[in-house]
């Protein structure tokens, strides 16, 4: 039910303009270590723009983020979202402005036929217009406290980006990284192949002598295909991550193919690795920035489901002029209109007082959720660290793993031609040595992910330019 009535506004609501009801925002904090379990105790302060990947001395993966960050689609979706968040602004906080409108018309009127009379078939023509004028006393901060949340939402809307170019880089450089390591793979199955078929050329030459048995020509022969049977899948799989690198650089599939088949080694980084301490997520990871700033806007919609309690004053006014022509003359006319309209919520069946508790419990959600955003973040970082502090030693056991196989399979083929020991010797070393390299691959490819994965954690490189 509304009432209106049209009265001088009382000089009580006047004194009243501009008091927002509803709370003031102020931002969330939540207990944090003062390190993480295996870093160190000092900040890495603003890491928002340290572009880290340079750090593996690529200019061609330099190239593809830079190239990423400017064409990807789901950034430049993300940055489109900016423009409506800021047209949700003023779309949000207008109604608070004086809104005037201009209206005209012009009427002409006449009348024909053998029944008219003389008078009557003389034409006349009326015009005119009026501008109302209206504008909503915002007394108790509706449109401050929507203008509040909108505002929070362009925020949210610029950290929302920010997310997207970071899961770009993420995904671009882990893409990369897999690539050079299918390359890598390819190139020791390859190796291996041709070991594998020189071992069958030297077992059909001990077979000619009488030196070996058919059973060692089949064994060897066996092992050639298998290896034959896992390029094509090493392929696939490069090819993929090649297909996925264009994708995420805005280009059709495949695109990218000719540059990357230029082999290059898996990317490997001697930079320093850091952390930072738990407190700086706050400033740096976007996504508890977007959480923080959806905590705000909901604050600031508690504010404007409240003020919809309270009365609504809005001043109107119309100004209206018409002209009336016809062959007696002309005649025109002027008139106005001015005064408040209060409009007062009596009985709603609970529907506002429910959408304040909605509201409410809309905001206390959004906090959960940026609690839950800042300790994933801090999970990450622990996680992070945990497995590229160890990476190192798990690298350089598979080298000396590798060094010891190629040793054992020299010495073992060596052995067979000289009919000392048993081909299945020689087959058993280049197992282990194709196992053994193919181990060190992934490894290294490990390492160089599991550093981009600690700097994506902290937040590192999204504002990079």
């Amino acid at each position: 039910m509304v009432l209106s009535r049209v009265t001088p506004v009382p000089l009580l609501l006047l004194l009243l303009a501009g008091c927002a009801v509803g709370p003031d925002y102020v931002a969330p904090e939540t207990a944090l270590p003062d390190k993480f379990s295996e870093g160190s105790s000092q900040s890495v302060g603003d890491v928002t723009d340290v572009a880290w990947w340079k750090s593996f001395n690529d200019p061609l993966l330099n190239s593809y983020v830079e190239a990423g960050m400017a064409q990807n689609l789901s950034v430049l979706q993300a940055l489109e979202a900016i423009v409506q968040a800021e047209a949700n602004v003023v779309t949000s906080t207008a109604g608070a402005f004086p809104q005037v409108n201009l209206q005209a018309y012009d009427t002409g009127a006449g009348a024909g036929g053998d029944g008219a009379s003389a008078q009557a078939r003389k034409t006349s023509n009326t015009f005119g217009g009026s501008v109302p004028v209206s504008w909503v006393l915002d007394l108790f901060g509706l449109y401050q406290r929507a203008g509040e949340a909108a505002m929070a939402q362009l925020d949210a809307a610029y950290a929302s980006a920010d997310v997207a170019k970071l899961t770009l880089i993420s995904s671009l450089i882990d893409s990369y990284i897999n690539a050079r390591l299918y390359q890598e793979r390819l190139a020791i199955a390859r190796s291996n192949l041709k070991s594998r078929r020189e071992t069958l050329r030297l077992t059909q030459f001990q077979l000619d002598a009488g030196a070996a048995s058919r059973l060692d020509v089949v064994q060897s022969e066996g092992l050639v295909n298998a290896q034959l049977s896992t390029i094509p899948q090493l392929e696939a799989a490069y090819r993929q991550q090649v297909y996925a690198l264009s994708t995420l650089m805005g280009l059709p599939a495949a695109t990218l193919i000719d540059q990357m088949n230029k082999v290059k080694p898996i990317p490997v980084t001697h930079a320093r690795l850091a952390s930072g301490v738990p407190a700086d997520l706050i400033r740096n990871r976007p996504d508890i920035r977007e959480a923080e700033r959806n905590l705000a806007a909901a604050t600031a919609a508690i504010g404007v489901a409240e003020a919809q309690l309270y009365p609504m004053i809005s001043l109107n006014g119309t100004l209206q002029a018409s002209v009336s022509a016809n062959s007696l003359g002309n005649a025109g006319q002027t008139s106005w209109s001015f005064g408040p309209t209060l409009s007062l919520p009596i009985f709603d069946g609970g529907a506002l007082r429910a959408n304040v508790s909605s509201s409410e419990s809309q905001a206390r959600q959004a906090y959960l959720a940026w609690k839950q955003t800042v300790l994933n973040a801090v999970q990450e970082v622990e996680t992070a660290l945990a497995v590229v502090t160890r990476d190192g030693r798990t690298v350089s056991a598979l080298r000396a793993t590798v060094a010891s196989y190629r040793d054992a399979l020299a010495l073992s083929t060596s052995s067979y031609r000289d009919g000392a020991t048993s081909l299945l010797d020689v087959l058993d070393a280049q197992r282990a040595v194709s196992d053994a390299e193919a181990s060190l691959a992934d490894a290294i490819a490990q390492q160089a992910g599991d550093f981009v994965a600690l700097n994506v954690a902290i937040g590192g490189g999204y504002a990079a330019q």
